[in-house]
């Protein structure tokens, strides 16, 4: 049989995760920050999707055609089994890279995504991706592209070589694929603890190797132990995506829309002295050790005048997601914590606190005249989008198409949730994306659609599921052991959920 999986790690499940930044509806906010024109979305496609979470939320909550391709059968099953489920037309294949980027029978797309594939994947692979983008990404569309930087891996890359060479050379035969990870990190833990002079030139990675010993073993099978494995530089990355006819437009992560959350004004002012774009990039790589781009691309990206994007981000729809009375004046960027001017801040959080969609002009209108410039407004609208207090709104057209698949998958999900832990998303038909939603909250979410009304009800529906999965609640920091501590803490979330969560899900289309 040929190597199917071309070097990549194929005997173990990718995670359940969901990714927001491949929904085309959150790069309006950010394409127009930066003055670009955002295309309409028809027609999106997502290469190496995973298990199909994002791709079928996406599909689901919106009325863009979704098109997608895993490598992995068992992966493309479960994909397929809720594109099936919600009825969300997403077509998904199972094919290589090769087999699908070649095919006669596809569209031509407004949006392509390409999340955590271009840096496990082998140069034959990302040669026929760079092709399918120079074909099929229509003038004006935007491509989603994330992969492994140069400047935050400096250190870690021989690590990493070194736990998969021993992967590779060491394992006992016949090991799967998490204990050939658990064994290279115990190696690579054992050999620290001898003090190798490597360490002592690089003293942060006792401290990436204990994050690593903290997380899901079938995450860091997929992330660190595959044959192609290469982190790049964006300047090596341009020519690439440029000889398709790709512009660099900006950033897909928030704070890097608000330089003083990642720079200190010696840093900004350093690189506004650098005249190149493209290695502007890459030197700002350097200021904030990044380990992990994420960026948009656009085909002939269009720009607008002064005139034009104002009047587009006027345009622009938000809803708050986050508990009015829970969000914190303070946010996290690459300097560590910063304080939010609560002057600033208030009256804006108190608009948005009916939890119902507003458009940016609307708030210009009714916030006091300090912070109602739209320079001003558009980052601090950033930030509560950087700290997931706001989250993007579609129009109410698109809002009532997409209620029916949304309600299907969101059934299918929560159904899920009575035998597993894992699928931690649901699709929200206002935001044409995917919302967390915490396990517990689910079998809540689910005893309201099986008719039970009260918070007490729904203690009852969730603690035999609960308990069945080997789950058990906290309490200042301990697990609690008596079934009457564990149903006492259940209520007392049931309760916050009811007044705290269960309204924003409902202004999301997630409840009824």
């Amino acid at each position: 049989m040929s190597n199917w999986h071309a070097g990549y790690t194929a005997e173990t499940a990718y995670t359940y995760g969901y990714y927001t930044e491949l929904n085309p509806l959150r790069t309006q906010l950010l394409l127009l920050n930066w003055g670009v024109q955002p295309p309409r979305v028809g027609t999106a496609c997502e290469l190496g999707f995973g298990q199909g979470m994002s791709v079928n939320i996406h599909a689901a909550a919106s009325g863009t055609r979704w098109y997608g391709n895993d490598f992995n059968p068992a992966q493309t099953a479960f994909a397929q089994e809720l594109a099936e489920v919600s009825g969300n037309g997403a077509v998904l294949c199972e094919q290589s890279f090769q087999e699908f980027c070649t095919r006669a029978d596809l569209p031509d797309f407004d949006f392509i995504a390409l999340h955590g594939i271009w840096s496990w994947i082998s140069p034959e692979n990302q040669a026929h991706i760079a092709d399918f983008l120079a074909r099929k990404l229509k003038p004006g569309g935007v491509l989603y592209i994330s992969y492994n930087t140069q400047a935050g891996w400096a250190a870690m890359a021989p690590i990493r070589d070194l736990m998969e060479q021993h992967s590779r050379v060491l394992s006992a035969p016949g090991q799967d694929s998490l204990a050939r990870v658990s064994s290279a990190l115990s190696f690579v833990n054992r050999m620290m603890d001898t003090r190798p002079r490597y360490l002592q030139a690089n003293p942060t990675i006792a401290v990436r190797l204990q994050q690593l010993g903290e997380q899901d073993p079938n995450y860091l099978s997929h992330e660190y132990f595959n044959h192609y494995w290469q982190p790049v530089s964006f300047a090596a990355i341009r020519p690439v995506l440029a000889a398709a006819k790709l512009d660099f437009a900006g950033s897909a992560t928030y704070p890097d829309h608000v330089p003083p959350l990642n720079l200190s004004p010696e840093q900004i002012e350093f690189l506004a002295q650098i005249p190149d774009a493209t290695f502007r990039e890459t030197t700002t790589d350097f200021m904030v050790n990044r380990q992990f781009r994420q960026d948009y691309w656009v085909k002939g990206s269009r720009r607008l005048n002064a005139h034009e994007q104002a009047t587009a981000l006027r345009a622009v729809r938000i809803l708050l997601v986050a508990p009015f009375e829970q969000i914190s004046m303070k946010v996290t960027g690459a300097l560590g914590e910063a304080e939010m001017d609560h002057d600033s801040y208030a009256p804006l959080l108190a608009l948005l606190g009916d939890y119902q969609p507003h458009s940016i002009g609307e708030l210009q209108q009714r916030l006091p005249e300090k912070v109602a410039e739209l320079g001003s407004l558009l980052q601090m609208l950033l930030v509560l989008a950087h700290k997931s207090c706001i989250a993007p709104v579609q129009d109410d057209a698109a809002i009532a198409l997409a209620r029916p698949a949304t309600a299907r998958l969101n059934r299918h999900l929560l159904e899920k949730a009575l035998g597993r832990i894992d699928l931690a998303a649901l699709a929200s038909p206002v935001t044409g994306g995917g919302i967390g939603v915490f396990h517990l909250q689910q079998l809540f979410l689910l005893a309201r659609l099986e008719g039970h009304v009260t918070p007490q009800a729904w203690v009852r529906f969730a603690w035999p599921p609960f308990r069945a999965l080997g789950q058990t609640m906290m309490r200042d920091g301990l697990p609690l052991t008596s079934e009457e501590d564990n149903l006492a803490e259940l209520l007392r979330h049931a309760d916050n959920f009811h007044v705290t969560v269960l309204p924003i899900l409902q202004a999301l289309g997630v409840a009824d």
